[in-house]
């Protein structure tokens, strides 16, 4: 697709819009690539695909994000596979889409186009943000309750100590003889001398 722009010659410059992606996840343990290829997909170039890598969508500082935006110019559009990709807060996509309105680019959610400028576009994309907002609050109290239901059933129990009791009794044991150094304690358990000073100083007074 084409926009021209008018101007006083008959061979008026000519600009080709351009799609711009973006895609995020919010952990370092998941994969960006089923989000690259469904913005390949969507018409969206390798070199004009912007990340967002271990950061939550929350939060507005984000690189990859404000990279795309900068390379929107008008007409052009921003691709997504979903708004959660996006943002995951309605005050947060809102924000983007006062920003996408003033730079006159439309946003494509997979397959669906989208104007902030236009009255519906904009009821839209509100209602998407709500629902994607719900579900993100529905994640985290889900989250929350399993947690609550583990530590009630014992299965979640902190961290693992890094010495068993009889190994804790033993190190006190032994330090009380004088015969042996911090070094000498940390080579033995096979612990850092930071947890060999804690076994210490955590040790039951007689």
């Amino acid at each position: 697709m084409k926009i021209a722009f008018a101007g006083p010659y008959p061979y008026s410059p000519v600009m080709e819009t351009i799609r711009i992606g973006y895609a995020r996840c919010s952990t370092h343990s998941q994969d960006l690539e089923a989000q690259r290829k469904a913005l390949l997909g969507l018409g969206v170039a390798e070199d004009r695909i912007y990340t967002d890598h271990g950061l939550t969508g929350t939060g507005r500082d984000r690189p990859g994000l404000a990279q795309a935006l900068a390379a929107l110019r008008q007409g052009d559009t921003l691709v997504v596979s979903k708004l959660d990709r996006l943002a995951r807060s309605v005050p947060d996509a809102r924000d983007i889409a006062k920003e996408l309105e003033r730079k006159g680019v439309t946003l494509a959610l997979g397959t669906a186009i989208h104007d902030p400028s236009d009255p519906m576009g904009r009821m839209f994309f509100n209602i998407v943000a709500t629902f994607a907002e719900f579900e993100a609050d529905l994640i985290r109290m889900r989250t929350r309750e399993g947690m609550a239901i583990a530590k009630a059933k014992g299965k979640l129990r902190g961290k693992k100590p890094k010495l068993s009791e009889k190994q804790r009794k033993e190190l006190w044991r032994m330090h009380d003889t004088g015969e042996y150094s911090i070094s000498d304690f940390a080579e033995v358990f096979s612990v850092s001398r930071l947890t060999v000073y804690r076994m210490l100083n955590r040790r039951e007074a007689p």
